[in-house]
């Protein structure tokens, strides 16, 4: 038996998705509390990592996850490529800021990125027997051009297997305040420019508008930043979290340490959100 695709949000609800599931071990068992305690309705998978297939393991033990929106977060920047080969070539991958530059001055290794995509959503499918929920990027990588392009040419074989992911889609500006922070979520506006409508006339499901944004450089902001997005929730609005605890994995691998650590600790207590939780029932595929 086929999967069947699952419905949206339901009215009011949040789609609230962990990020970075996959990061370390750390963030990982952070993220696997969250949603046994169904705080979550989802996570956003890194694969990349050696320790991915383990993490996974653990993670589809969870009876909760079932419940659970597991979603493909793909990592484009600072990382050695699962493939050995990524948007530029072979070594570590770029930088955001050096990434976007070649997107836009047409200087990728095309197939070195779709090579690296599909790795990372093969690793996806090997691990936890099936196709992601929904699919995102780490640092917003699925909305630069050549992103768009793989996901639409991915379609025809996930909706083959009736598994098509739901795509997570565009920030609104409006929803974050100050100048500064005002700034970064326009910019990430601009590389989402026309994303959502292009995404839905493929025919992906594209979730929205995208919330999470504050200052993460002082995360004693989180505690009132998440009170008053609950406040001014909209219907299947999508909120992103980087919940964790440190750790040397962590610490190695990524500069948001502190800011983890007190997301995990304010989500495991706060019970301010109506969460619509989508999920799906899939075969794993016989290929990509």
């Amino acid at each position: 038996m086929k999967g069947k695709v699952a419905k949206g949000a339901s009215a009011g609800g949040v789609v609230l998705v962990a990020d970075d599931y996959g990061l370390s071990p750390g963030v990982d068992r952070a993220i696997r509390s969250l949603i046994e305690g169904r705080k979550l309705t989802g996570a956003g998978c890194m694969t990349l990592f050696p320790e991915w297939a383990e993490e996974a393991r653990l993670l589809k033990n969870l009876p909760e996850s079932r419940d659970t929106a597991v979603g493909l977060h793909l990592t484009l920047t600072d990382f050695e490529p699962l493939s050995g080969r990524g948007p530029l070539g072979a070594g570590r991958m770029p930088d955001l800021k050096r990434l976007i530059r070649a997107c836009y001055l047409g200087a990728l290794d095309r197939a070195g990125l779709e090579g690296e995509l599909d790795a990372q959503l093969q690793a996806f499918i090997d691990a936890m027997g099936r196709f992601p929920d929904y699919i995102d990027g780490h640092q917003h990588v699925h909305f630069l051009g050549p992103v768009r392009r793989w996901l639409k040419k991915r379609l025809p074989r996930l909706a083959a297997y009736q598994s098509i992911p739901w795509l997570r889609g565009a920030p609104a500006p409006s929803l974050v305040a100050g100048v500064k922070l005002r700034a970064k979520v326009s910019f990430v506006a601009f590389l989402a420019r026309g994303f959502d409508r292009e995404m839905r006339q493929a025919g992906y499901d594209v979730k929205g508008p995208l919330a999470g944004f504050y200052d993460w450089g002082n995360p004693g902001a989180f505690p009132a930043y998440l009170r008053e997005l609950a406040g001014r929730r909209r219907e299947g609005m999508v909120v992103m979290c980087h919940p964790g605890e440190a750790d040397d994995v962590l610490r190695r691998r990524d500069r948001l340490v502190a800011a983890r650590e007190v997301e995990f600790a304010e989500l495991s207590h706060f019970d301010g959100w109506t969460l619509a939780v989508d999920t799906r029932l899939k075969e794993p595929p016989n290929e990509l």
